[in-house]
């Protein structure tokens, strides 16, 4: 589903130029989930950024479901983003004062799936049930815990039936115990929804949950 040729990624600024991403080769099968592990600074956000369609590359090939999106033009990789990306963060990127119903909605007001409103509605209820948000559906996001904000996220990430999921340090700002459940959460949604899944993290656990685990360091696949 997700494959990279020869993928750089170099940052300019002023007379500093930094090597982010280098010569990446990369193979994800449909339907993987895949660990992306390297300490901070190693490339892992910049290279779900390029996959996810957030970032152009310096030079490169990305192809997805063999569609190259490194030629795509900002209108083609909105659309790309929106109908076929799921995105996770470490800061969950919620709206604080929207209610956790409307915010995993937001997506889906962007969408081309053909669905109508009524239809979201039911689908983002289905969602909130699978992380165990039911009772928290119209509260605020800021009245909600760390774990209840990711539980929020996920379900947003879900909303649009994307075929691929990134997910960035999604444990990142979590306890160690809140940090379990968010992975097995991520793991249920992963084989509930049969998506491609993409997690980069320094967390062991979630490691340890993947089909296979990518090494990164210093911008390069080790």
């Amino acid at each position: 589903m997700i494959e990279t040729q020869n993928l750089s990624r170099k940052f300019v600024s002023g007379k500093t130029a930094l090597d982010a991403l280098i010569d990446i080769n990369l193979k994800v099968e449909e339907g993987e989930l895949v660990a992306l592990v390297g300490p901070s600074g190693s490339g892992k956000s910049t290279l779900l950024n390029l996959i996810g369609g957030l970032d152009y590359p310096t030079e490169g090939s990305i192809f997805i479901n063999k569609k190259d999106i490194s030629l795509y033009r900002d209108k083609e990789l909105s659309a790309y983003r929106n109908s076929k990306v799921g995105f996770i963060f470490q800061e969950f990127n919620l709206e604080p004062f929207l209610t956790v119903k409307k915010n995993i909605l937001l997506p889906s007001y962007f969408s081309q799936n053909g669905k109508n409103r009524g239809e979201m509605e039911k689908e983002a209820d289905k969602l909130i049930e699978e992380v165990e948000l039911s009772a928290k559906k119209h509260n605020k996001v800021y009245e909600l815990s760390g774990g209840q904000k990711q539980r929020t996220a996920i379900a947003r990430a879900f909303i649009n039936r994307p075929k691929i999921v990134l997910a960035d340090e999604p444990t990142g700002n979590l306890d160690l115990k809140t940090g379990n459940t968010i992975i097995e959460l991520l793991k249920e949604s992963h084989s509930k929804h049969k998506t491609t899944m993409i997690i980069a993290t320094h967390d062991e656990n979630i490691a340890k949950a993947a089909n296979r685990i990518i090494k990164i360091k210093d911008g390069k696949i080790c």
